[in-house]
């Protein structure tokens, strides 16, 4: 009977440790091997043949604007991936007019509530804290950033219809500000807003440039902030604004039509993966509800706690390479 006891421990540890190492492995596996889009784009980035005479200046000059170009588009990348997001930043990002006062007032209040409830729960002692610590400072966190979501879609929805606007506005021989002071008096919130505080900060001496940055900074989104790329490489290196603006429209409304596709041929797999991570907890609530002495022994031994650590190891990845097969970014 003990050689049984220590084959099955035995058994058990080397799944753990199986499921561990495989969960380590698709995790860090984009990182140790190089995908084959990069090596495409290494291909792709052979040497170019040189041409002569007016050829050849025409093409140095294109690659001095491509140059310049590039270096913009590297500042940047830097500069965003320098700044780190602070809570301040995501409370205004989600819309809320709150101070970190009130939200940290907020938080203890939701910890407390959540704390009572447990303990008038008749839940043992020691899980009071822990739930009130989670609930003071998980939940008021996960609204910001649901709320921060939620407006960052409804301005996606809107933005490309703006950057209409300002094309036809420039088509027609108004300026730039002009243009912008449209979009802010007839779209609504948050599109609205946002193109007003680029038009007041032009009043106080804010180049268009950089209050379009800002406006990157209040609305992260790959979207706003290829209109910043455009206005600092037109500032720049000048051009055909209502041209450009034109073509990032385009783009815009692909890139929206992309992700419509994105999702809908994502939804079988995101519904499959819900169903098999649900249906190990509904058997069990089936099981527990029909006979309700049957799942005792995997909470009360110390081989069923082992099984039950297995399992959740295991579903932890299983949920994890199921998310990063169906999670498209764009």
């Amino acid at each position: 009977m003990l050689i049984g006891d220590d084959l099955t421990s035995y058994a058990l540890i080397a799944l753990v440790s199986l499921a561990v190492g495989g969960m380590i492995f698709a995790l860090i596996y984009p990182w140790l091997f190089n995908s084959p889009s990069a090596e495409r784009l290494k291909a792709l980035g052979g040497p170019k043949k040189e041409g002569t005479g007016r050829s050849k200046i025409l093409e140095e000059a294109k690659d001095n604007r491509r140059r310049q170009v590039q270096d913009s588009l590297n500042k940047i990348g830097e500069s965003a991936k320098k700044k780190r997001i602070s809570l301040k930043q995501r409370i205004s990002q989600s819309g809320l007019d709150l101070s970190m006062r009130t939200f940290y007032m907020i938080s203890i209040v939701v910890g407390v509530v959540f704390g009572v409830a447990t303990f008038m729960t008749g839940a043992p002692l020691f899980t009071v804290p822990m739930v009130a610590f989670a609930g003071a400072l998980g939940l008021p966190r996960w609204v910001v950033n649901f709320l921060c979501r939620r407006r960052q879609n409804k301005f996606l929805n809107d933005f490309a219809d703006a950057i209409d606007v300002m094309v036809r506005g420039l088509r027609s021989g108004l300026p730039v500000t002009e243009a912008m002071k449209i979009i802010a008096t007839e779209q609504g919130p948050p599109v609205g807003p946002e193109f007003m505080e680029v038009v007041e900060g032009q009043r106080i001496g804010i180049p268009i440039d950089q209050g379009i940055e800002r406006m990157v900074e209040r609305v992260p989104l790959p979207e706003v902030n290829f209109l910043a790329i455009v206005m600092t490489i037109q500032s720049k290196t000048g051009g055909n604004l209502s041209e450009a603006l034109g073509n990032l429209s385009h783009v815009l409304r692909d890139r929206k039509k992309m992700k419509a596709k994105v999702r809908a041929v994502s939804q079988e797999a995101k519904s499959s993966a819900a169903i098999i991570g649900a249906m190990p907890f509904l058997i069990m609530g089936l099981m527990s509800f029909s006979n309700p002495g049957y799942m005792d022994p995997m909470f009360h031994t110390k081989m069923g706690n082992m099984l039950l650590v297995g399992s959740a190891i295991w579903m932890t990845m299983g949920v994890l390479v199921m998310r990063k097969m169906i999670n498209f970014k764009m």
